[in-house]
């Protein structure tokens, strides 16, 4: 059996094992073999008969393991179906990635409450994994209990999975405390066009750490003793680089000063994190974070990520464009403000409950309906603003809704330089999208959507909005290779055809 194969096969193992909430051990205990050897099949580098395939498949109730379904996951929607019911809100993809790349600060035990089961928590945990952090679901596979070593063993890293996923990047904030020299490879995730590093470098210089990039990698130098002289002023408001300044600032002895950070929802819920494992933190949901550090950190602490609000986005779109009534739980009320404001304008029916607490204390909720509306087009554009104005990832939403709309509506996604374009593939399906440059659309409704079969969006939402618009079309639509939808949403299939929709799964043999 070719190597090649046996990598493939190695693969689609581990999938299975993860999606069933199991552990290497737990899976060779079920075989009666070893947990390295588990580990070497898994990586492709143990020769495996079709006997052990049928075993390993048996033992995982999965027939993902057999050879005919190595091929990409595609969907068949049918679409024109009415939605109803009530689903709750999964918690937040950005914000569990962001605290398993935390956890690393941490000596002691984490344990994270009901992790989303994704693959870009999947590639992020693959990662810990082979640098030797013992990571396991527990409680009937909804919470994650991680367990770092004395010493990472970073010359192992699984650069493969490291490569898709652009989350990896926050690795280089805790890693600067566990080791003076280290390398991690170029991030990846969504096709989203040029996506820059230079802030998260020129932040994370003033405690010491100096990246060149070449051959593939950061390779990443720690200079000891080196203290930010004064507020670090980061030159991007971005997510990512607000959080991996305050993970080389937990540690930091001393008081640190983030000015100009993103105060959006994954970086609250890394700050109630921080505080947990001690690190008191000044100024959260604002632009300006104080930060004082501890060298040591050494906690069993337990902690419940909030819920997702661009999940909840997703959900609103998905009742908008089917004309359906539909209850949304647990939504995170205070990162979709401006979104419900604009929604409102437009026309939008509906009613939104008492707030109350998330499971961390600190997020607001409230339970959202959603009624069929006769939607116009909004007075102004729609366009993403940092925390508290429109949230980047909720804009193409708004294409899918515009399309629904009376009216035209400009679209400016000003952030990313490629995603507005995959917005036009709504025109496949019988939506009237005008791309006017690289960042900006014309959308022109309402939409009568037919069906279509199409490639996936290479982004995760712009992939989403074209699977909600085959829900709205009349007739059957194929979406084919969604591995970019599975990235960022748990179960979304299945979880709709729970509320009426007709979503199924299948591979090419």
């Amino acid at each position: 059996m070719g190597d090649d194969y046996l990598v493939r096969i190695g693969r689609l193992i581990r999938d299975a094992r993860q999606h069933r909430g199991w552990t290497q051990l737990q899976l060779a205990d079920a075989l009666a073999t070893s947990q390295s050897a588990i580990n070497r099949i898994e990586r492709g580098n143990q020769n495996i008969s079709l006997e052990m395939i049928a075993r390993i498949g048996e033992a995982l109730d999965s027939e993902i393991v057999s050879l005919g379904y190595a091929g990409p996951m595609h969907l068949r929607v049918v679409g024109g179906r009415r939605l109803s019911g009530s689903i709750e809100v999964k918690t937040s993809k950005n914000a569990c990635v962001a605290l398993l790349c935390a956890s690393l600060l941490n000596s002691g035990r984490t344990i994270l409450r009901k992790v989303a089961r994704i693959e870009e928590v999947y590639r992020i945990l693959e990662v810990l994994a082979s640098i030797g952090v013992r990571a396991r679901w527990i409680n009937e596979g909804n919470d994650l209990e991680i367990v770092p070593p004395a010493r990472l063993e970073l010359e192992s890293m699984d650069t493969e999975a490291a490569r898709r996923t652009r989350s990896v990047i926050m690795f280089l904030g805790p890693l600067m405390h566990r080791t003076d020299v280290f390398r991690i490879p170029y991030a990846g995730g969504c096709d989203l066009g040029t996506r820059t590093v230079q802030p998260h470098m020129s932040a994370l210089q003033h405690f010491g750490l100096h990246i060149t990039a070449t051959g593939g990698f950061y390779h990443a130098e720690v200079e000891r003793g080196v203290s930010p002289k004064r507020a670090i002023v980061l030159t991007e408001r971005g997510d990512t680089v607000t959080e991996n300044a305050l993970l080389a600032a937990a540690r930091h002895d001393g008081v640190t000063v983030i000015r100009n950070a993103s105060s959006n929802y994954m970086v609250q819920d890394l700050c109630f994190f921080l505080e947990e494992l001690g690190v008191r933190v000044e100024g959260v949901g604002t632009t300006t974070l104080t930060v004082h550090g501890v060298p040591d950190i050494e906690r069993d602490v337990d902690y419940s990520p909030s819920e997702d609000p661009v999940e909840a986005m997703s959900l609103l779109a998905a009742a908008v464009v089917t004309s359906s009534e539909l209850t949304i739980c647990r939504v995170p009320v205070e990162f979709l403000e401006i979104e419900l404001a604009v929604l409102e304008e437009m026309g939008l029916d509906h009613d939104r409950g008492e707030e109350y607490a998330a499971a961390n204390g600190r997020t607001r909720l409230v339970d959202l309906t959603v009624r069929p509306s006769k939607l116009v087009s909004p007075i102004d554009k729609i366009h993403p603003m940092p925390f508290p104005g429109l949230n980047i990832d909720n804009v193409p939403f708004f294409a899918a809704i515009a399309a629904a709309a009376e009216g035209s509506t400009l679209i400016h996604d000003w952030v990313y330089d490629n995603r507005a374009i995959y917005l036009t593939e709504l025109t496949r399906l019988g939506a009237s999208v005008k791309l006017l440059d690289p960042h900006r659309v014309l959308v022109e409704g309402p939409t009568r959507w037919r069906s279509a079969e199409m490639m996936c969006p290479p982004a995760l939402r712009p992939a989403v909005v074209v699977l909600l618009a085959m829900m709205a079309a009349e007739g059957t639509s194929v979406l084919r290779n969604v591995y970019v939808i599975n990235r960022g949403y748990e179960d979304l299939a299945e979880r709709l055809n729970a509320l009426g929709a007709r979503i199924e799964t299948f591979r090419d043999i």
